[in-house]
């Protein structure tokens, strides 16, 4: 019996220090074109000052489908990628504002309490399609307006961002 409790003990210890010794998981490098830079307070950089996304990190994260009306289109449009808080989680972020950035200049100030509220996605596909750059690609910021009356506001139309490139964290 003491025997049998000291090989116990032994494999609980043992195990503890494995546990302790494992490095935390970073966030890998991008190996692909990077489309998508978090900068600002984030706790988890995979270059010297930001958070750095290829497509590929980006589509490795759980991915989230939904359809909603835009005031952009005229039919509902099938949006699909990762939740923006998932996004966040990755370069944990913290703090209480998004400044989002896109190609085209358009600038949008998200309170990061949204990605918590609303099952908000960074949208690389709609209707099943990759996003190309001359619409709205390849990353689009994209609540669920019709998921909840607030949600079908100007407020929140306008924190959205198509051709996403950059979030600074504040």
């Amino acid at each position: 019996m003491l025997t049998s409790f000291v090989r116990w003990l032994s494999a609980a210890v043992l195990g503890t220090t494995l546990v302790v010794a494992l490095p935390a998981v970073a966030l890998e490098p991008a190996k692909g074109k990077v489309i998508l830079t978090i900068s600002g307070n984030v706790g988890e950089k995979n270059t010297a000052s930001a958070a750095v996304f290829d497509m590929a990190m980006l589509e490795k994260l759980p991915q989230r489908t939904f359809t909603t009306m835009t005031p952009w289109d005229k039919q509902p449009i099938k949006f699909t990628g990762p939740l923006l808080r998932d996004v966040l989680m990755a370069a944990k972020a913290k703090g209480s504002t998004i400044k989002a950035a896109a190609l085209n200049d358009y600038q949008s100030s998200i309170p990061l309490d949204d990605s918590q509220k609303f099952d908000v996605i960074l949208a690389h596909k709609m209707n099943d399609q990759d996003i190309p750059v001359k619409t709205k690609g390849p990353l689009f910021i994209v609540y669920p307006y019709d998921s909840k009356p607030e949600l079908r506001s100007t407020v929140y139309y306008e924190r959205s961002a198509w051709q996403l490139k950059s979030m600074a964290i504040e």
